[in-house]
């Protein structure tokens, strides 16, 4: 029988790329996608992750769950406690976004760089990553990098500063072993950032695509 998987963003932008890493990895799989840009919008205005942005996020993954699908797979970074909960929740595959990306790094160096683009995000993620690696026994060094100005511009409907801003920031983190691009919107500049820098550059969208068909084969 076909997995059925659901796909939650919080932005357009992260739809291209996994849909991309789907077609490559597990074509055979139907998929669909549940967007609402106003998770991030709220979340801009808020500053943090309030109950109410919390409720509006789970009762998201509430509609998609009661479709009948096999696994669910969210691509926005901000909503970390949101997604947990969805986790303690549902007895299918949820997936964070960014779970099997942390697991190659981990797997792949100990020197770890953290690229983002959106500044509430980027604390969550470190959080993440030092529990996971905790959790293994790995002792790792996280170099954490903020393209800044690169959300607003892509959120402008500027793509081409918004590319540029990312790759700008990320020869902050040449030194690193392993350079992690920490939002799906972010996944089509992995072969041009890889390109002209040493790390090892992982995304997401593979990582977690590959993940989420070796928990339902």
């Amino acid at each position: 029988m076909t997995a059925r998987i659901a796909l939650i963003h919080a932005t357009r932008a992260a739809i291209p790329p996994v849909e991309k890493a789907f077609s490559e990895i597990w074509p055979e799989a139907e998929h669909w996608s549940l967007l609402d840009e106003g998770l991030n919008q709220f979340l801009d205005r808020a500053g943090e992750l309030t109950d109410v942005l919390r409720e509006r996020f789970v009762r998201l993954a509430t509609y998609a769950a009661d479709t009948g699908i096999d696994g669910l797979l969210f691509t926005c970074t901000a909503f970390g406690p949101a997604m947990e909960e969805c986790q303690r929740k549902f007895l299918f595959p949820t997936l964070k976004p960014n779970e099997a990306m942390f697991e190659v790094a981990i797997e792949s160096g100990r020197s770890i760089g953290l690229l983002a683009s959106h500044a509430a995000a980027l604390p969550l993620l470190e959080g993440q990553l030092t529990s996971l690696a905790t959790k293994r026994g790995c002792k790792i060094t996280i170099h954490s990098q903020l393209a800044a100005g690169a959300w607003d511009a892509l959120t402008a409907g500027n793509q081409t500063s918004h590319d540029q801003m990312v790759i700008d920031a990320a020869r902050n983190l040449d030194h690193c072993e392993v350079m992690l691009l920490a939002q799906f919107s972010m996944a089509p500049l992995e072969q041009a950032i890889q390109s002209t820098m040493t790390p090892k550059i992982v995304s997401s969208p593979h990582a977690a695509v590959r993940k989420m068909r070796g928990m339902l084969s």
